[in-house]
């Protein structure tokens, strides 16, 4: 008996061992938990949540009310954004741009032409003139309202463009954690059983506070959404468009040199480009091919993800290519970059890949305001169990991504 009664001892014990804690989980590099806790140590961080913690969303007023990740499997499951863990810990503000990274982050354009903000006037078009308007990249914004599934940031600001016109505006950024209820009306689809979901709105307001109207010829502003996320060696990104003849070209592609058919592959009614970190690349859709949805799947980790954004067919958009422009506002609505070395010794400032959707630019009198909404959608489960969605927003099998660039 008392043999027996150790036996079970040293069993419950040897058990024991072996089932990691929950400290121990939270901590691994790549769970949401491990994200948290290094942002965390630095600035304060709002957390909208449900499911009892299976679904969470963090943002960080003090890096521009960014959203800098989330989770759909509770603190333990994958971090779904990507964040530059060695520039947040260093404390250390860069030159040219602080690429903290972030699911969902506020940006202006335009950012090159003669009505940047990127670049003061007299600068060259070049690395060494181009620096990040401190408004998006190191100024804190003011959480002004918050409650379980809502945060509110406000702030006030000036800037200057290429021209030198001045903008005096007030920009108010709210981000919504959405339930399974307001995914499915917005997405237009029901999640399968057995599917993990977790989805969030920006809603991004930028209202006119000057004393003059701010017009074409002088320069106008865009809002300009980007979202940075963990690449893989598997991850397809897509951008569905209404098609038509010489598509091809009208895909831009100038931004670091042409995108060959390795990478980029055009259909009939979606663009399809690689997302895995390798390579730096990046490509612009205009408006009128553009469709108001774009995303990327990675198989390795089954995380399909959707992105959805503001569209106005025939309105104004920023050209943000570093020359004088004949052109300023024939620019691009949605892009995606994908990042990779920047020079022979394979520095970067990632990996990750970017989905990216911008606002028209409008004519603001003074007090008049614009708004533009994006919204990621993440969903995780496995291929079969995704496939549903995946076909139903895109018409084809989510198995013929295998297929793509093979």
């Amino acid at each position: 008996m008392r043999s027996s009664i150790a036996l079970t001892i040293i069993s419950i014990f040897v058990i024991s061992c072996n089932i990691p804690s929950e400290k121990s989980l939270a901590y691994t590099p790549g769970s949401f938990a491990y994200d948290i806790e290094l942002l965390k140590k630095h600035y304060p961080v709002q957390i909208l949540s449900r499911k009892e913690g299976e679904v969470q969303v963090a943002v960080v007023g003090a890096m521009q009310g960014r959203v800098m990740t989330s989770t759909a499997t509770g603190r333990t499951g994958n971090s779904l954004g990507w964040i530059n863990h060695s520039l947040i810990a260093s404390q250390v503000f860069e030159p040219h741009i602080n690429a903290y990274g972030g699911e969902d982050r506020f940006w202006m354009g335009p950012e090159g032409g003669q009505f940047a903000i990127f670049f003061e006037p007299e600068d060259e078009f070049t690395f060494e003139d181009w620096q990040t308007p401190g408004i998006i990249d190191t100024a804190v914004y003011q959480l002004t309202r918050q409650d379980s599934s809502q945060l509110t940031y406000e702030k006030t600001f000036s800037l200057q463009n290429y021209t030198g016109t001045q903008f005096r505006a007030h920009m108010k950024r709210r981000i919504d954690l959405l339930d399974d209820e307001e995914i499915g009306a917005n997405l237009g689809v029901a999640i399968p059983e057995g599917v993990k979901a977790v989805s969030f709105q920006s809603v991004n307001e930028l209202t006119n506070i000057g004393q003059k109207t701010w017009v074409r010829d002088s320069g106008l502003l865009s809002i300009w959404i980007l979202g940075m996320f963990p690449p893989s060696p598997q991850t397809t990104i897509f951008l569905p468009v209404k098609g038509g003849e010489n598509l091809e070209a009208q895909i831009n592609d100038a931004y670091f040199g042409e995108v060959g058919p390795d990478r980029l592959v055009v259909s009939d009614s979606i663009i399809f480009f690689k997302g895995d970190g390798l390579y730096r690349s990046k490509i612009g859709i205009p408006p009128q091919i553009a469709k108001p949805l774009m995303g990327s799947y990675d198989a390795e980790n089954q995380v399909l993800t959707f992105v959805q954004y503001s569209l106005g067919e025939e309105e104004l958009y920023v050209n943000s290519l570093w020359e004088l422009q004949e052109e300023p506002y024939r620019g691009d609505v949605v892009n995606s970059y994908n990042d990779g070395p920047l020079d022979d010794a394979g520095q970067q400032l990632g990996p990750f890949y970017e989905l990216e959707s911008s606002s028209a630019a409008q004519e603001l009198a003074e007090g008049e305001h614009m708004v533009h909404i994006h919204r990621t959608f993440h969903f995780t489960g496995s291929e079969s169990q995704l496939n549903p969605i995946f076909q139903a927003k895109l018409g084809i099998r989510l198995d013929s991504l295998n297929r793509i660039f093979n």
